[in-house]
């Protein structure tokens, strides 16, 4: 039975070396990888397929709307659906070009029927924070999966990062125990294996990979988002609230909310709208904050029965009396991080106690600051 496993990551010489790893350690498996540098001026994305002796063919798969991450949905599953019909392949590893996301790619193989081991992301600790930092456009620097493709390196690499549940993790002499700690808090329930240990991330290939349970642990509403922490000068902060943010104070706060951790992310609710839920998601000196959706206290109960178990489960983990699942939970990772800062600027954003005594149909008569932000 074939089994697929991904490799992905922006550190393309650390994904290159895990690939290579597990070539060299489990016989009968190939990598595949579609190149996609070149797309934009030839129309075409390069396939090539190697195995631990070397390269096995190459082949050439055109552009479909003009996007290179949809050539490479249509020319993958048929590659490994090839690769299962001949029944020589125990593995399949699939090496993701550097901007390509592994959850779009699990979901495509996972749709096909086929059995995913492992979603691997690649790690040199040494580039963690530059890469976490660098607010450049994918675009700019000649990473960019389509002409309409708006990403930064810093808010891919940080959901590469953590969507995988294995990183598989390079000896960088470069690396201090700062970097070490910086990864070890911004994805702590992930499995961190050596890349030169010999047959670890073989036997992490073959695990098994859930698609829509990853799916879950990445939905603002019911992420497992970092604890406390504090470790070799990095630092995780949790902020925590029930009441609703005033609009324009937090709208004012934004940029230095943002720029004060070199990751954030979480959920929250503004005054004005306190049925829908917020996800916030900063890197790179850019947040995007987008709708999740109502929080299930604004629901009927009849509703809550076409709600999944781990949402309905995250959910009364933060019930209020008052407020139900609506909440301020945001975190913070960074080195340097202030902490008393930036508990000072999030309280300021609350609504003070005459505003919050005024009730729910003075909130709604605010200032509604997000609209732009949230396209309404």
């Amino acid at each position: 039975m074939l089994t697929v496993a991904l490799v992905g990551g922006l550190h393309s010489d650390a994904r290159r070396a895990a690939v290579d790893r597990l070539l060299a350690d489990v016989p009968g498996s190939v990598a595949l990888h579609h190149d996609l540098a070149t797309a934009p001026e030839t129309g075409t994305v390069v396939r090539t397929v190697r195995d631990a002796t070397g390269l096995l063919s190459t082949g050439e798969t055109p552009l479909v709307d003009d996007c290179a991450c949809c050539a490479l949905r249509e020319d993958l599953v048929p590659e490994l659906e090839r690769l299962r019909a001949a029944g020589l392949t125990r593995l399949a590893v699939v090496e993701l070009w550097d901007s390509v996301e592994p959850r779009t790619m699990a979901e495509v193989v996972a749709a096909a029927g086929l059995r995913i081991g492992a979603v691997v992301t690649a790690v040199d600790p040494a580039l963690l924070l530059p890469y976490l930092g660098n607010g450049d456009d994918l675009a700019d620097v000649g990473l960019a999966a389509a002409a309409t493709d708006r990403r930064t390196v810093a808010d891919t690499w940080a959901r590469q990062l953590e969507y995988a549940p294995v990183l598989a993790v390079v000896d960088s002499p470069e690396a201090d125990a700062g970097d070490r700690a910086l990864l070890d808090q911004l994805h702590p329930t992930a499995r961190r294996i050596p890349v030169e240990g010999a047959g670890l991330l073989a036997a992490a290939a073959f695990a098994g990979f859930d698609v829509e349970a990853a799916a879950a642990a990445q939905h603002p509403a019911c992420a497992l988002l970092p604890q406390e922490a504090e470790r070799h000068g990095v630092g995780t902060y949790v902020w925590r609230h029930h009441r609703p943010f005033h609009p324009e104070r937090l709208y004012a706060a934004l940029e230095g909310l943002t720029c004060a951790a070199a990751r954030s992310r979480g959920r929250f609710y503004l005054a004005d709208r306190p049925d829908t839920l917020l996800a916030w998601d900063a890197a790179g000196g850019a947040l995007c904050v987008e709708s999740a959706g109502p929080w299930l206290a604004s629901l009927p109960d009849a509703a809550w029965e076409e709600v999944p178990p781990v949402r309905r489960a995250a959910a009364a983990l933060d019930w209020h009396p008052e407020h139900g699942d609506r909440c301020q939970h945001l975190v913070f990772t960074s080195p340097g991080l202030d902490r008393e800062g930036l508990d000072e600027l999030l309280c300021s954003c609350l609504l003070t106690d005459a505003e919050y005594a005024a009730g729910r149909d003075s909130w709604k008569g605010l200032a509604s600051a997000f609209d732009a932000v949230l396209g309404v």
